[in-house]
């Protein structure tokens, strides 16, 4: 595992790659102007970043399939936020246009190897409707489409509660987007089909098979509204050799198998939110559910922030939570109705499996922090999070060591440099 005194390092690889690819962007900028504009652009966004954690039993992370090291692993790490992405972008004369973007994050591999976040190519039928084939962002959540630039966002990071409730943020599939107006309302209605496989272990993975997403955002002069909601028949295999195990104790722990374990199991996800913004100060928030029908849970997550902006400061408040809507125990295997020699099986198989349980999030979050917009295209961002896990759940937080306790606060302090070229 790295030492601390990787931080430094990893900050100035940030720093000798985002001046690298300032001084390229700068010089094909002036070539653009000197000469006409060119089908072929190239932009990015960075993010490098320092979490500390208050915990010592757990790690605090952004979402599971990059996970961060804040806490039990390191004091401090630069891994859980911290990220760089480059995109090529081509528009044709007619009406054809492409996208392809790589970004390096931290991943279940412990280091940050370059991966595909959106490749795909885009025709416009119409000045109203355009139709993309290829890897594009999921239709979901008001943030879905940009996400991870967090220079694009008030904070160091969206909230936890909602958006590493669902750590997956593309599809391989189709993509069509209408644009239409009623009154003086702009709407944009986008569905998508498709799949997504994603690495979720040292050999598990997460399959999205048929997976259908719509969503309709509405904006008229400062306020925009996004509703969306999306479906797919879900298999993570993780845990399959646990619930193999569970089917081995006849039609009780079949029944367990057939509740928790997630192998083709339809998932659902549904939100609505929204962002109001005069210029000078926002509110901004979000609700949601998410149904996973499995020990991945059944939960409600929810924000609301708002921020002031005074010359190049940004200060700012936010209130995350979620809530689960299943219990996070189960008696699991009746051990008695068992022979003596299987016993002890049983009772570990219970103990694995309220384990899973209790990953279900539930969790409030209060935060506050202040952003610092101190050159064009750069902004610095200090953030305070005071988490709490509810009831017997871990929250958010992984890497849980038997010493952890929820319901007790998690303190976590975050600091960030954010740029786009």
């Amino acid at each position: 595992m790295p030492s601390n005194s990787s931080a430094p390092r990893m900050l100035v690889r940030f720093a000798i790659i985002f001046m690298c690819a300032r001084a390229a962007s700068a010089q094909a900028q002036a070539t653009t102007d000197e000469l006409a504009v060119q089908p072929w652009t190239f932009a990015g966004y960075g993010s490098a970043g320092l979490v500390h954690s208050s915990e010592r039993n757990a790690d605090f992370t952004s979402n599971v399939i990059n996970p961060g090291r804040a806490g039990m692993s390191k004091h401090t790490s630069y891994d859980v936020d911290s990220r760089f992405a480059g995109q090529i972008n081509y528009e044709s004369n007619a009406d054809w246009s492409a996208v392809l973007q790589v970004i390096t994050e931290r991943n279940l591999d412990k280091d940050f190897s370059p991966r595909v976040e959106w490749a795909n190519i885009k025709y416009r039928y119409s000045p109203e409707l355009s139709i993309r084939i290829g890897r594009t962002a999921l239709p979901i959540f008001l943030l879905g489409d940009y996400r991870k630039a967090s220079y694009a966002l008030p904070w160091v990071r969206p909230p936890v509660e909602v958006y590493g409730g669902l750590p997956v943020s593309n599809s391989d599939g189709i993509d069509v987007s209408y644009s239409w107006r009623t009154g003086g309302l702009k709407n944009v209605t986008q569905g998508s089909f498709g799949r997504t496989r994603v690495r979720v272990g040292n050999s598990a993975h997460a399959n999205a098979r048929q997976l259908i997403g719509i969503s309709n955002t509405t904006t008229t002069d400062n306020l925009t509204v996004r509703a969306s909601i999306m479906t797919a028949t879900l298999t993570v295999d993780i845990a399959k050799p646990l619930f193999d195990a569970f089917r081995q104790f006849g039609p009780p722990g079949a029944a367990l198998a057939e509740r928790y374990d997630v192998s083709n199991k339809r998932t659902s996800v549904a939100a609505i939110g929204f962002t109001y913004d005069p210029g000078s100060w926002f509110l901004m928030g979000e609700t949601g559910r998410l149904n996973a029908r499995s020990y991945l849970g059944n939960k409600s997550v929810s924000y609301l922030g708002t921020g002031y902006r005074w010359n190049a400061f940004t200060p700012f408040v936010t209130y995350s939570r979620a809530k689960a809507h299943q219990p996070l125990f189960d008696a699991g295997l009746p051990v008695s109705a068992y022979p003596a020699q299987v016993v002890p099986l049983a009772i570990g198989l219970n103990q694995q499996l309220n384990g899973l349980l209790r990953t279900i999030a539930a969790q409030h979050t209060v935060s506050t922090g202040v952003r610092w917009d101190f050159a064009r295209d750069y902004s610095l961002k200090l953030q305070y999070d005071r988490l709490r896990p509810e009831g017997v759940s871990n929250g958010t937080l992984i890497n849980v060591q038997p010493g952890f306790r929820s319901g007790h606060p998690v303190h976590v302090v975050s600091t960030m440099l954010d740029f786009v070229f």
